[in-house]
């Protein structure tokens, strides 16, 4: 079970990262990719991806989602959907989303932004699998072993 204190740290690292993505900050305006007109198809393109990701993965979750990390009566180890594959693909989307924009602006707030929210949702990933873990024991060890957390091949 996540603490309040812990799901307040998330929400302002996640709050913070979104501020950082939409907002240049000074001395943050460095470009890291060259200006290409390719970038905000491919960015609006990663978006709506991500968006789609974590819309389908929420719904296939059903019952068993919750903001705060939490095991509910009856909870249920879903591996079916995107979790055959993803143990979070939720935040799979949301971490691609925060990508999209990031790859449109090709500046350095887009990619602290990035690996802000990235640092949230690997913390978070880390409570959910302890408590993961210790509702479904070996159930949940097996299916740990079989998928990937964030994306196959990498994480």
């Amino acid at each position: 079970m996540e603490s309040v204190k812990s799901r307040r740290v998330h929400q302002l690292m996640v709050n913070g990262s979104l501020l950082l993505l939409f907002i240049p900050v000074p001395g943050l305006r460095l470009r890291v990719l060259p200006k290409a007109p390719w970038q905000i198809v491919a960015g609006l393109a990663v978006e709506v991806l991500g968006a789609l990701v974590a819309v389908w993965a929420r719904r296939h979750l059903g019952r068993n989602w919750s903001g705060r990390v939490s095991i509910k009566v009856d909870h249920e180890l879903i591996r079916s959907g995107p979790y055959r594959l993803l143990r979070h693909p939720i935040y799979t989307g949301f971490l691609l989303m925060f990508v999209g924009p990031a790859l449109i602006t090709s500046e350095l707030h887009g990619v602290v932004a990035v690996l802000l929210a990235v640092y949230a949702y690997w913390r978070k990933i880390g409570i959910e699998e302890t408590a993961l873990q210790e509702a479904f024991g070996e159930q949940f060890a097996v299916y740990r072993r079989k998928t990937w957390a964030l994306l196959p091949g990498i994480y």
